[in-house]
């Protein structure tokens, strides 16, 4: 693992100019290009919602009111305990849960804001655990009470990587009819994804989760939730851009430009 492969011949490339009326085939199902880029260190959006600049009271604004649910793994759990680092008047509701399952809740009830985080169903990889608090997120949307108010956010991608395809795939069509239900019920509810990113690669790692993996995943997201009225936010390509180094869980840099990111969702026309 993780080792150069020698060449056995030339190790040069030569690119030749296109031949005159050779015919330019374009095709119809691959697209590439980035989805923004970081000029100094603020992520810009090629495309798609104009991506503002968040403070500590204008977060508090943008929130004033709102109910957000998280779902997930650790990478979403990042945002939840950002959001609880930078906004003083959020209040963690101690319900002696795990730390990396929850369910945990906050509140600023100056601004009527609640926060809640919950792990998504297994297979998870987390330490020994009570199994009763571990829900699909599936299940959780649909007991859910969405309004205009309601946000919903949610990942599920790290700890599919060692599971067949099939396994993930049937995994994301029941969340996706969950949210089919939840939009046709209350369509005001904001539903917002976030996508896999690149990791640091050890040897172990690189067995069972690599960027391949979890490439193909993060692709598979897209297709099954494309068309519906949900957002994406690319944490692949904000990792990927970034000259930090690749990390399951992103730096704070990249995760302040995840919650301005998500908050350009939230509130398109507010900002610092």
């Amino acid at each position: 693992m993780k080792v150069y492969i020698r060449v056995s011949g030339p190790a040069s490339v030569t690119v030749l100019p296109q031949k005159e009326g050779q015919p330019h085939v374009k095709s119809s199902t691959v697209t590439s290009g980035p989805s923004g880029y970081y000029y100094q260190g603020v992520w810009r959006v090629l495309g798609g919602t104009t991506v503002h600049e968040f403070s500590a009271s204008a977060i508090s604004q943008c929130l004033k009111g709102k109910m957000v649910h998280m779902y997930g793994d650790s990478t979403i759990r990042q945002w939840y305990e950002f959001l609880n680092a930078t906004l003083p008047g959020l209040k963690e509701f101690d319900q002696h849960n795990p730390k990396k399952t929850g369910p945990h809740m906050s509140l600023d009830y100056a601004n009527n804001i609640l926060l809640t985080y919950r792990s998504h169903g297994p297979p998870i990889h987390f330490p020994p655990m009570d199994t009763r608090v571990l829900h699909y997120i599936a299940n959780e949307l649909d007991g859910l009470v969405g309004e205009p108010n309601t946000v919903v956010v949610f990942t599920i991608w790290a700890h599919f990587g060692p599971f067949p395809m099939e396994i993930y795939i049937r995994r994301l069509q029941s969340i996706r009819r969950a949210v089919v239900r939840l939009l046709d019920t209350t369509p005001g509810t904001l539903v917002i994804i976030r996508t896999a990113n690149p990791r640091a690669l050890t040897s172990y790692v690189t067995i069972n989760y690599s960027d391949w993996y979890m490439l193909r995943r993060d692709k598979v997201l897209r297709a099954i939730f494309k068309g519906l009225k949900v957002h994406l936010i690319d944490a692949w390509e904000m990792v990927l851009a970034h000259h930090l180094p690749h990390d399951l869980h992103p730096p704070p840099p990249i995760i302040k430009n995840m919650i301005n990111h998500l908050l350009s969702y939230i509130c398109p026309h507010n900002g610092s």
